[in-house]
């Protein structure tokens, strides 16, 4: 094909890209097999903002308009980006496009007497490059920024486009993670003109009140440790881990990247669900359809987020990157639902033989959130993998997906999808920044991450917690009371183990001095209550003996460690030390679980007591 016609192509495509609606959603409606180009904005990797912006180039300010289909397309990893990629001149110079094609931009006034070089614009321009416009522009401070470009790399996608037409200072109120440097950093690459003084009070334009979006947000439990109140993220305390097999909805951990959907109970069952197939066909069903069309089915399984325990890895090896959980991040439940597997055949999927372009599952929520898994998982007659409406008997809460979420037993929960609204089956994983940028682990020397490196997490490795103690004497008179006793106080200890894949605990260690000596934990059998083709769930245990005799710190207090550690029926075991499996981002910090009891929790007795 010859570059003049190369060139007339790309500017008639130019042309479509003209229409009145935000960049993002040109991208998505040429897509054929990607989900989702974004992900929620509100994780804390200062990675993502990098990759964001090594993804869009800088801009130039936008008196000369010109064709860059490529930057803003190749996220997206779609049909037309293939297109677009043989049509594009062999050159390095961007293809000019006549300024008479589209709306003209509104003009810059003058520089005011100001050296900066930048063109000042009136409030009233900059309204008009609004979520909607072909060029969304934001405010921030005095400055005018063009993040057209950014918006297919920026790690909360057209999330950002709450903000065009205005500032984005007030979302940068709520999300607070945006106030870094680096993402400063970023934003000054679109810089494309000032405010014009007229429009500024004490040097900042005057702000438009925004509704919080997390308003609408359900109430939690006071009984749940919140570790960030917007959004929402909070751990089951330790006395819920042990009070129960299935842990209550009220108490389940909660991790949300962003703000829960709102779906009124009484459209729940109108929701619907679309599958895309490698082919470009696709089916939607409504909650309505998937349950009178497919058997239900019920599967107990835990669900873990990779950063379970990442407060031990900073305690005992040094600081990670992402929220600091205890042992908490972690609870067991009764989902019930579809089989995905049966819906993906009914969508026209052969399990059989879905050929070489279904390799991946990906899934996308409400929310804007995006993962993916294998297909295996899913062609696996014993994956258990579930489009769940209930769990422990009830409909889902909203915090934990309402009205649909995925469930995918084994897996780390960043897989299971809440809030799910369409589904692809691709030749490659989710192009979002939760699948592809984050929820990995690196070495204890990678500092600087490559996250093509590595994999994304998938199925979790064994792992195990001390989720109470309760110390009391030794000695008791034959009426049951506690007598003066000189012997050494007994411990009572509970806790959970859980290995991901399906594999059985089979052996919980335990030593009452720090791992000097062991015995083995009594498992709980609570198989009665268990629902799945594998072991998809955790072993509660305990423990009671008499303490050992204590050491004496540096400031001549008592103290000894509890230590546990359990190994599945495989033989996987945990690691010893944080140290050994330390990565940036305290992901799978699985090693020996640590509780101490100093001469506090000794005195205390017939109290829970240590400090894990």
């Amino acid at each position: 094909m010859s570059i003049p016609v190369s060139r007339r192509l790309g500017q008639e495509l130019l042309k479509v890209t003209r229409r009145p609606k935000p960049t993002i959603q040109f991208v998505q409606s040429f897509e054929t097999r990607q989900t989702s180009n974004h992900c929620p904005g509100f994780f804390g990797l200062r990675a993502a903002f990098r990759a964001a912006s090594s993804k869009a180039a800088p801009k130039t300010p936008p008196s000369l308009r010109r064709l860059r289909p490529l930057p803003a397309l190749a996220a997206g990893g779609g049909l037309l980006t293939i297109l677009l990629a043989v049509l594009q001149p062999i050159t390095h110079e961007p293809i000019e496009v006549s300024q008479d094609e589209g709306p003209p931009l509104p003009g810059p006034t003058s520089n005011d007497g100001d050296d900066d070089g930048l063109p000042r614009y009136r409030l009233t321009d900059v309204r008009e490059h609004g979520p909607k416009s072909e060029r969304p522009w934001v405010i921030y401070e005095d400055k005018v920024y063009d993040i057209t470009d950014w918006i297919p790399a920026h790690p909360g996608g057209e999330v950002i486009l709450r903000a065009a037409g205005g500032s984005i200072e007030p979302y940068w109120d709520i999300f607070s993670i945006h106030k870094s440097a680096y993402v400063r950093e970023i934003l000054d690459q679109y810089v494309v003109g000032k405010v014009h003084p007229d429009d500024l009070e004490n040097g900042r334009p005057l702000q438009d009140h925004i509704e919080d979006p997390f308003m609408a947000d359900p109430v939690r439990d006071t009984r749940l440790k919140k570790l960030t109140l917007k959004p929402c993220n909070a751990e089951t305390r330790g006395e819920e881990l042990a009070e129960s097999f299935l842990t209550p909805n009220d108490v389940f951990y909660v991790r949300n990247h962003m703000w829960v959907p709102v779906v009124e109970e009484a459209e729940a069952d109108k929701h619907s669900i679309t599958i895309e197939l490698p082919d470009g066909d696709s089916k939607t069903y409504s909650i309505k359809d998937l349950k009178a069309r497919f058997k239900q089915h019920t599967v107990t399984a835990v669900l873990q987020c990779s950063g379970n325990r990442r407060n031990d890895m900073t305690r005992y090896a040094k600081k990670t990157n992402g929220l600091q959980w205890t042992v908490g991040a972690i609870s067991c439940a009764k989902w019930e639902g579809v089989r995905l597997r049966d819906v993906l055949a009914d969508a026209g999927l052969d399990l059989d033989e879905p050929g070489e372009d279904a390799q991946h599952v990906q899934f996308s929520g409400l929310e804007a959130y995006g993962a993916s898994i294998p297909i295996s998982s899913i062609l696996d007659p014993m994956g258990d993998v579930l489009l769940a409406f209930k769990m422990n008997d009830a409909p889902l809460p909203r915090d934990h997906g309402f009205p649909v979420r995925v469930i995918v037993p084994g897996h780390v929960a960043a897989r299971c999808v809440k809030w799910v609204n369409k589904i692809v089956v691709s030749d490659e994983e989710s192009n979002t920044t939760w699948q592809r940028r984050d929820y990995k682990c690196f070495g204890p020397n990678e500092v600087k991450q490559d996250w093509d490196k590595y994999k994304a997490i998938q199925v979790m490795p064994i792992t195990s917690a001390i989720t109470r103690t309760m110390l009391k004497r030794g000695d008791k008179n034959l009426d049951g009371q506690t007598a003066e006793s000189t012997g050494p106080p007994i411990v009572e200890v509970e806790g959970y183990a859980y290995s991901g894949g399906g594999r059985e605990i089979q052996r919980v260690d335990i030593s009452l001095d720090g791992g000097q000596t062991w015995d083995q934990a009594q498992l709980l059998d609570d198989t009665r209550l268990e629902r799945g083709s594998k072991s998809w769930c955790w072993k509660r245990w305990k423990y009671e003996a008499a303490l050992p005799e204590t050491t004496k710190t540096s400031n001549g207090e008592s103290k000894t460690t509890l230590v546990v550690k359990a190994t599945d029926d495989a033989y996987n075991t945990q690691p010893e030390t944080h140290k050994s499996i330390y990565n940036l981002r305290g992901n799978l910090a699985t090693a020996w679980h640590r509780v101490d009891l100093d001469s506090a929790a000794l005195k205390g007795l017939g109290k829970s007591g240590g400090k894990d």
